[in-house]
């Protein structure tokens, strides 16, 4: 079971809210109410509250927001499996033998990722796994890069048709023995999403979820206002942000180098994988996605991040409610039109 602690916040803990994200909600002059849950997507996350809730109300809400949590994290688990019930891990763990009996939330979200997996045009594919093993592994071992021929072989199993979803009977089957899921670049904004829906359908309005840097605001502030919010420098990610911009009622997150990497001979790797080279992406050091849906966003920023500003302005362009920016190894920041950034918080 993992551990929950909760505690009325204070300017502490404001301090690690602005710290975490990409993209940050700039706060300061109210002391919202925080809730901390560890370990749900491997990172740690946050409920807070401007809608001046009663302690009672807040710890209510949080609880079931970090149930919420805890059920999407075991069904997306690709490295342990529950008691009770049969998930991401069970799929790859028989992959290549019988269909899986799993969760009708497990079903849903798996549709929707080959949705995503269509528009995206295949970059946010979370049949990768075998690719993204490779990297993972390297990553923890920390003194050298995946064998190339090894990659090559393993992207020969990460096609989106190896995934066999039976909506009717709730049962998932990979077809290929060699194949895995990984849902690292879909799953928390969508847990996240789950979640914020739940907060909305309970009338809530002034919240803020922020699940390991996957900020999803929920209404306006008190004063009918949005959330200021900073873009994190590539450059400088702890002490300086390239751009700002107000949000209300959507979601903001980023893909970047700066986060999760590791360095080979002087040279660092993050953990963004081009399906293309089988190698991190370098199109850019950051991508922010800004739309209402939490696991939109987080696909977006994937794919994006993995595309070339042009093709990636390209394929926003008929998405109206998608806003995005784009930072390059060089400074510049470039958006979509439709979004409006400061240089000055």
């Amino acid at each position: 079971m993992h551990q929950v602690k909760r505690g009325i916040a204070i300017l502490c803990l404001l301090g690690l809210f602005l710290g975490l994200a990409g993209c940050t909600p700039q706060e300061t002059k109210i002391d919202p109410r925080g809730v901390v849950f560890f370990n749900y997507f491997d990172t740690v996350s946050y409920v807070y509250s401007y809608a001046g809730d009663s302690v009672e109300r807040f710890e209510s809400r949080s609880t079931e927001v970090s149930s919420i949590l805890e059920e999407y994290h075991k069904l997306f688990d690709i490295y342990h499996e529950y008691s009770g019930m049969n998930n991401l891990c069970t799929v790859n763990r028989l992959a290549g033998g019988e269909a899986v009996k799993v969760d009708k939330k497990l079903i849903d979200f798996l549709l929707y990722a080959k949705e995503i997996y269509t528009l995206t045009q295949g970059e946010t594919n979370i049949m990768l796994g075998a690719v993204l093993r490779l990297w993972h592994d390297a990553r923890t071992a920390g003194t050298s890069l995946p064998d190339p021929t090894a990659l090559e072989e393993a992207s020969k199993h990460t096609d989106i048709s190896l995934l066999e979803i039976d909506k009717e009977n709730s049962t998932v089957r990979l077809t290929d023995p060699k194949a895995s899921v990984d849902v690292g670049a879909l799953g928390k904004g969508y847990a996240t999403e789950m979640a914020a829906k739940h907060l909305s359908a309970q009338g809530c309005n002034g919240y803020v979820l922020n699940i390991g840097g996957n900020i999803r605001t929920i209404g306006d502030k008190p004063d009918g206002s949005g959330w200021r919010t900073g873009f994190k420098d590539p450059k400088d990610p702890q002490n300086s942000y390239s751009a700002y911009t107000t949000i209300r009622g959507t979601a903001c997150v980023t893909s970047g180098n700066y986060e999760r990497y590791y360095t080979v001979n002087n040279v660092r790797y993050h953990h963004i994988i081009d399906k293309d080279t089988l190698y991190p992406a370098n199109y850019v050091d950051a991508v922010s996605i800004l739309t209402p849906d939490s696991g939109l966003a987080d696909a977006l920023s994937t794919a994006l991040f993995c595309m070339s500003y042009e093709d990636g302005l390209k394929l926003v362009s008929t998405m109206p409610q998608v806003q995005v920016i784009w930072i390059f190894s060089t400074g510049e920041v470039k958006t979509t039109p439709n979004l409006t950034v400061d240089f000055e918080a």
